[in-house]
């Protein structure tokens, strides 16, 4: 699928793997809704990118808003490029280190916004995209955000895990799924980035990450997660794929 002159929706757009997406989309033609909470910077970043982006403010696991925020992206055009890089972390263990069980409340949540989040987007544009002509043998693609944590969770990463391997075992599904309406749907299952995440750790522990990653030995950077986002859109014959990100790094338990 071509990009240039496109409508596409980025979620979780206001930072990170998001902005990064946001503006690769932009750079090459596309008109992008940029989607992030009200209490995102996501107004700031929009301007920021140019004038063929905006801000949609919304949370991906409510339906109504994520609606209001496709009208937003149906009113520049047909919505054909959907990326979902909207999640969060939140750390928790099956026991304890006083003995006592891990918090249900944070696996709910977590789970919640990650995997029931990413269905809730995928399935609201999908509905959208299906209405589209078709162009070039398709009418639509969609690109989700796992995290190599779907197979190499660390110790307290549990429902981080369980929802990013869940996204990944729902691509294929979903690819067959909406085979018929002629959406295709991928997966980037990303490493270890260089996001304003990691900015809140410690130096010598992100020094020591880099140092696991056998090549290049260096954090992943936004503007490459962008980079194959735009690379599966243009290639027709991707689809159902999770694709790993992340410089052969294998996550060690702790």
């Amino acid at each position: 699928m071509l990009i240039d002159n496109v409508t596409a929706l980025v979620t979780g757009g206001a930072s990170g793997l998001g902005r990064a997406t946001a503006k690769g989309l932009a750079d090459a033609g596309a008109k992008v809704v940029l989607v992030d909470l009200p209490t995102s910077p996501g107004e700031l970043v929009a301007k920021e990118l140019g004038d063929d982006v905006v801000f949609a403010a919304a949370d991906v696991t409510d339906p109504v808003a994520m609606e209001a925020a496709l009208d937003q992206a149906e009113a520049l055009g047909p919505l054909r490029i959907l990326v979902h890089c909207a999640g969060k972390g939140v750390r928790t263990r099956v026991v304890d280190k006083d003995g006592s069980p891990g918090s249900l409340e944070i696996f709910q949540e977590v789970v919640h916004l990650n995997l029931v989040g990413t269905f809730n987007v995928l399935r609201l544009a999908a509905a959208r995209m299906a209405r589209n002509d078709v162009i070039d043998g398709e009418r639509g693609v969609a690109v989700l955000t796992s995290s190599i944590a779907a197979w190499e969770g660390q110790i307290g990463q549990i429902p981080y895990a369980s929802a990013k391997a869940g996204i990944a075992g729902m691509t294929l599904v979903a690819a067959r799924d909406l085979a018929g309406k002629l959406i295709r749907v991928c997966t980037i299952a990303p490493g270890v980035f260089d996001t304003p995440i990691l900015d809140r750790i410690n130096p010598e522990v992100k020094a020591e990450l880099e140092a696991a990653v056998p090549h290049p030995r260096r954090l992943g950077r936004p503007a490459e997660f962008a980079h194959l986002v735009g690379s599966i859109v243009a290639n027709p014959y991707l689809n159902g794929e999770v694709i790993r990100l992340d410089g052969a790094i294998r996550m060690p338990p702790r």
